[in-house]
């Protein structure tokens, strides 16, 4: 685990190259506290910073061929990379280390861009060929480990594992990408491929690229795919526990201590159970009403390890937020953020590395905005039996449905007849027909002021990959959505930034390619039915876990926002940011400050459009008023 940064082209010579590079490896010295290294010839400058997981002692980047005609810098872990290794010997490469970043060079010189297809793991890398002064890097199937780019107006092109490493360019110079903001309203982050920083773009998950002499190629490797089985529900359950099982383990694969962040929830307790490690950790609140705890301890207590428990207080989450956003790079206004600040520093005290359960959820239909919203048995058996209409006839009465006034089941009957594109809007929203954003596409204009106004919506974002799954199910499809926004751009972004802000490498074995592959073929109805989101997954994990755990209902990480905001302390807090001169750069004070007022005196449930706000108000403050105090911090 690391963090690389590089650029290409320019007119520095190679003194002022090794200087800047200098000075932007130091700022993401958090990444890689265990050494750096780098390369520098009249066409590139790489940089990288390394965490020691695999070979402690020979594991230093960057790592050459046989003949020095090849470089590589590596950030991520691969989990094959001895199987691969052992092959690659067998036709005649020659290793110096045992590390997996040399096992991607050879690979590399053996398969050229079809390495990508061979690796099993989270990574970017990038490749430099000394001889035709190519560049070819790649970033892994899901997006697990984070890649950004940019060209700078002297023709630069700039990439890195942090956005904030470019402030350390000379000829970058950051301007607030507009349109951004919208987009973060209305989903809690940014879901546009263009950062908050105009002209900085995320690199597409299962992508690889190509750079020389100016011109940047990018080309797709990999993506989800549907292809439901016929096998029997038996008979799926028993390959969803053998491929989880199965990657759990490959995600062991380490040369330092490996730890479990454990919840009360399913994901990381299936996990935990079949990792059985030594020490977990869990995070709860001095608010008893969001307290993890008890639950995770009594599993960890089941199973006989070592329980490790932290708490969290308010004081504490509102003095650490502005690190928090500066390391997240752009604004997350997801509350789950603050309590995986805490776990993530506490876990690092005594392990390198943490599996977690991200992107069960996404994989196995774990989400009840893929129709499950009720509970009552009637409402969900007559449901089921309209979905078995005709496809117009289900359109027609999603219609009718969507026009009639509220009543107990609407919700649920609506999302499960119309087509998901034209309601679906993720995970980042508490579904409801009328109002489904956090702050609708409207409402967010009424808010902003006009040079942030647009007509974006976030179904209008969805539509390109709706088409790509235009024959799947419409639960395979909205699964596909939230692997392609949620999952990327909110879950797995602060997933990576917020561990690694305590260098601690944070594992995800869910997503792994072959569990992909597993998910992939689950009919439906064995995911998602009257008896449970997710079902066929609960009944594999219940092949480890008692039944109770196995049955336990979404939490994610509940956060007491609620009780901060009516609280006089932190709602003075909030006030005083809402009410500096500067916010009427981007917004309707009063509207903010009545939208404040309601929420405190319980007129509306307003909690997470303010929480979305404060966290935008913040990161702008750390990165357009304060980021030398911050990059400071390494």
């Amino acid at each position: 685990m690391c963090g690389i940064v590089g650029f290409a082209g320019g007119l520095f010579d190679l003194p002022k190259k090794k200087e800047v590079l200098n000075q932007q490896m130091d700022v993401i010295k958090h990444r890689g506290p265990s050494g750096d290294g780098d390369f520098i010839d009249d066409k590139v400058a790489l940089g990288f910073r390394r965490l020691s997981i695999i070979d402690l002692a020979k594991g230093d980047q960057p790592i050459y061929n046989e003949d020095h005609t090849k470089l590589v810098f590596f950030n991520g872990e691969i989990y094959n990379y001895r199987e691969m290794r052992t092959e690659l010997i067998a036709l005649g490469h020659d290793f110096k280390t045992d590390s997996d970043t040399e096992t991607i060079l050879h690979a590399y010189e053996e398969w050229g861009k079809e390495v990508v297809t061979k690796l099993r793991g989270m990574f970017v890398f990038v490749i430099y060929d000394l001889q035709t002064k190519q560049l070819f890097g790649a970033r892994d199937f899901f997006g697990i480990k984070p890649l950004y780019y940019t060209t700078l107006a002297d023709g630069t092109f700039m990439f890195s594992s942090e956005i904030k490493t470019f402030m350390r360019h000379p000829e970058f110079k950051p301007e607030l990408n507009k349109t951004a903001l919208k987009s973060f309203m209305m989903n809690q982050y940014n879901d546009l491929q263009e950062t908050f920083f105009k002209g900085v773009f995320r690199f597409p998950a299962g992508h690889y690229f190509t750079y020389q002499d100016g011109q940047l190629d990018i080309e797709k490797y990999w993506d989800m795919s549907f292809n439901p089985s016929n096998l029997s529900f038996e008979e799926e359950v028993a390959k969803i526990d053998a491929a989880v099982e199965e990657s759990v383990k490959a995600h062991t694969v380490a040369d330092v201590p490996v730890g479990a962040f454990l919840s009360e929830g399913v994901d990381s307790s299936y996990v935990t159970s079949i990792l059985q490690p030594q020490e977990v950790f869990s995070v709860g609140f001095d608010d008893q009403t969001y307290n993890e705890v008890t639950a995770a301890r009594a599993l960890a207590d089941e199973l006989g390890l070592n329980f490790n428990e932290n708490k969290v207080n308010a004081d504490d989450a509102f003095a650490e937020f502005d690190k928090i956003q500066y390391y997240l790079d752009e604004p997350d206004g997801n509350p789950s953020c603050v309590p995986l600040w805490f776990l993530s520093r506490f876990a690092r005290e005594k392990v390198t590395v943490a599996l977690s359960g991200e992107g069960a959820d996404e994989l196995f239909a774990g989400y009840v905005n893929y129709g499950m919203h009720s509970h009552n048995s009637t409402i969900k058996a007559f449901t089921s039996g309209l979905k078995k209409l005709p496809k117009g006839a289900r359109a027609s009465l999603a219609k009718a449905v969507k026009k009639m006034p509220a009543f107990p089941g609407r919700v649920h009957l609506y999302t499960n007849l119309a087509n998901p594109r034209e309601f679906y809007t993720g995970q980042s929203v508490i579904f409801d027909i009328e109002n489904p954003s956090i702050f609708g596409a409207d409402e967010a204009n009424t808010f902003l002021k006009p040079a942030y106004q647009n007509d974006g919506t976030i179904q209008a974002n969805y539509q390109a990959d709706f088409d790509n799954v235009a024959d799947a199910d419409p639960v395979s499809q909205m699964q596909y959505i939230d692997l392609h926004h949620f999952m990327l751009n909110d879950i797995l972004q602060k997933a990576d930034k917020i561990s690694m802000a305590h260098s601690l490498e944070l594992r995800v074995p869910f997503l792994d390619p072959k569990v992909a592959k597993v998910a992939g073929e689950v009919p439906t109805k064995y995911l998602i039915n009257s008896h449970d989101t997710k079902y066929a997954y609960r009944q594999a994990s219940a092949k480890h876990l008692p039944t109770a755990w196995a049955n336990r209902p979404k939490l994610g990480f509940p956060v007491p926002i609620k009780q901060w905001l009516e609280d006089d302390k932190y709602y003075e807090k909030v006030k005083a940011l809402f009410s500096e001169d500067f916010v009427a750069e981007f917004f309707d004070q009063d509207k903010l400050l009545a939208l404040l007022d309601a929420n405190k005196e319980q007129r509306i449930n307003g909690r997470r459009k303010i929480w979305t706000i404060f966290t935008f108000l913040t990161w702008y403050k750390v990165y357009f008023q304060n980021v030398e105090d911050y990059l400071a911090l390494g």
